[in-house]
């Protein structure tokens, strides 16, 4: 059976970064998800289709805490314990103003009505596009849903293991309803996209397919 859209339906594209995509490797792809390029038309086509799309950008500090070169150690195996926990570090990447931090100049949905920067406080990192690592501090996403009366998200991008999981759990534990369109993410290690699709089973958040969506309001003019 198909998912018909509503117009409280939202399509969240979740990271589609220079530093996050392959086939940039002259400006960015610090951190490319394996991929992650192969998404673009279809989030193209699936985005044409809502009539509110929200975008997130990783959006880091130099010196971020999830650098491993602000720790002298090595990215992918090495971690530190933060005040929030355990934090994985990673290459330097999607630092504020380099071309690496862009939206992918290949990513088009003139049609987005937000794009949301996350992780730019320094000594915290930021997956979810609602909520910091620490779970607490809030990015005002939920404000801005709930304002608009959208309560049904899709998400799309990358990684699916990481911000795009970490954002759909979020959504869904403060009462958003949160589907994942499978076809149209990407994942970063084989453990770990097990763990999110365990996480999902238990949180509630639905992994469907792009072609499940049958069909578009083409109505809503707020």
């Amino acid at each position: 059976m198909g998912l018909a859209l509503q117009p409280t339906d939202a399509l969240l594209v979740i990271d589609m970064q220079v530093d996050f995509l392959p086939g940039n490797s002259r400006i960015g792809g610090a951190l490319a998800v394996a991929g992650g390029d192969a998404l673009l038309p279809g989030i193209h086509a699936l985005a044409a289709r809502f009539d509110h799309v929200i975008l997130t950008q990783d959006w880091h500090p130099a010196g971020h805490i999830s650098f491993a070169s602000t720790h002298g150690l090595q990215p992918f195996t090495d971690t530190i314990e933060a005040a929030y926990g355990t934090q994985h570090l990673w290459p330097d990447h999607c630092v504020q103003g380099s071309p690496g931090a862009a939206l992918d100049p290949r990513l088009d949905i003139p049609h987005a009505e937000l794009i949301l920067r996350k992780g730019f406080r320094r000594a915290i990192d930021s997956y979810s596009a609602f909520t910091e690592n620490d779970r607490t501090t809030p990015t005002g996403l939920a404000g801005y849903l709930r304002e608009r009366g959208l309560t049904r998200l899709f998400f799309v991008g990358v990684a699916y293991d990481y911000c795009v999981g970490f954002s759909a759990l979020d959504g869904a534990r403060i009462g958003f309803e949160c589907l994942v369109v499978e076809d149209l993410t990407r994942g970063i290690a084989e453990a770990s996209i097990e763990t999110t699709h365990a996480a999902f089973v238990a949180a509630g958040v639905q992994r469907i397919a792009s072609s499940t969506i049958t069909s578009n309001t083409s109505t809503l003019s707020s």
